[in-house]
């Protein structure tokens, strides 16, 4: 006890004067919260611990409290008396990073404490940039997922884009090649979009096209499914593991859901509410044909759908018979 006051009575005299005192460890655990499972952070800056306390040693103390997720960080001074000097090691082995001899000298406070107080600042500093880094990290990588994004979406309306769908066109190709499985693809073409335009101006063809794009995304069930915006106001969807009935299908969902929006088109000779004319196009990927060439073959049955009237499907003939055809 008398130590401790002495310590502190000369701390106060240079200017230390946010001090707890403890008379073991016990007490000095309850008074900054050791146990607490909510202490997650601690404003202690340095710790001085006599190596022989009652109860728990200052060496196990010294152990825990580096070991310790919150106070690891906390320099530690042991305070050992000239007749236990042989403990010290045990004492920096147990994460101490230096010691004062009973009774301290004035001049030893001095000296020691500024020290350690200084190495706690830096820890400190350390820590602050390090959490600055990681932020900034995290910033930096939100930003480039963001702008990964921007690089295969299309702007207006927020589905794939042109260099997407290229990727994700060859990569399922090559998948259901592997694996010997039906392929579909299915063109979409807004009924008379350029009349609808001229009609009520571009920016209720731009909303109009939004509405047109979420509809169509709304009908897809399938999560391996893409629907793209293939430029202007055409679309397509890849359909892999999907054979003719399930494209057929989804085919008949577009124009159910489309109908829906019942978007007036006052200008089109077809409806009195804008409509969609679409191709489909199935095959089992093989060598002898390509990926471009079944979005070729859905686009001329989009293109046939088109010429019978628009507001319809058609689905493509035998697959090498639309290929001998282009």
């Amino acid at each position: 006890m008398v130590s401790r006051i002495f310590i502190g009575d000369l701390l106060n005299e240079v200017g230390y004067t946010d001090l707890t005192l403890c008379s073991s460890v016990e007490k000095a655990y309850q008074a900054i919260g050791f146990y607490k499972h909510d202490t997650t952070t601690t404003d202690l800056d340095l710790i001085l611990l006599d190596i022989n306390l009652p109860g728990k040693s200052g060496i196990d103390a010294c152990r825990e409290l580096s070991e310790h997720a919150v106070f690891g960080d906390v320099p530690i001074i042991i305070i050992s008396g000239t007749d236990y000097l042989e403990g010290l090691d045990a004492a920096f082995s147990a994460g101490a990073i230096d010691y004062i001899t009973k009774p301290p000298s004035h001049t030893e406070l001095l000296a020691r404490i500024p020290s350690a107080l200084r190495l706690k600042a830096d820890m400190n500093h350390r820590k602050a940039r390090e959490a600055a880094l990681l932020v900034l990290n995290e910033r930096l990588a939100e930003m480039n997922r963001e702008l990964e994004r921007l690089s295969v979406t299309d702007s207006l309306t927020g589905l794939a884009n042109r260099r997407f769908f290229n990727e994700f066109l060859h990569r399922e190709w090559l998948r259901d090649q592997r694996e010997q499985q039906p392929f579909s693809v299915i063109m979409v073409d807004i009924d008379h979009f350029k009349k609808y335009n001229d009609h009520y101006g571009h920016i209720e063809g731009d909303i109009c096209l939004q509405k047109v794009s979420r509809a169509l995304q709304g009908a897809l069930c399938r999560a391996g499914d893409l629907l793209a915006r293939y430029g202007g106001e055409e679309f397509v969807a890849i359909l892999p593991h999907t054979n003719i009935l399930g494209a057929a299908e989804l085919a008949a969902a577009f124009h159910s859901h489309i109908r829906k929006l019942a978007i007036p088109h006052e200008t089109s000779p077809v409806s009195t509410t804008v409509t969609i004319s679409v191709g489909v196009a199935n095959v089992t990927p093989n060598q002898s044909i390509s990926p471009s060439q079944v979005v070729a073959t859905a686009d001329k049955a989009l293109y046939r759908a088109k010429q019978a009237g628009r507001n319809q499907s058609v689905i493509a003939k035998d697959f090498t018979e639309e290929d001998q055809e282009a």
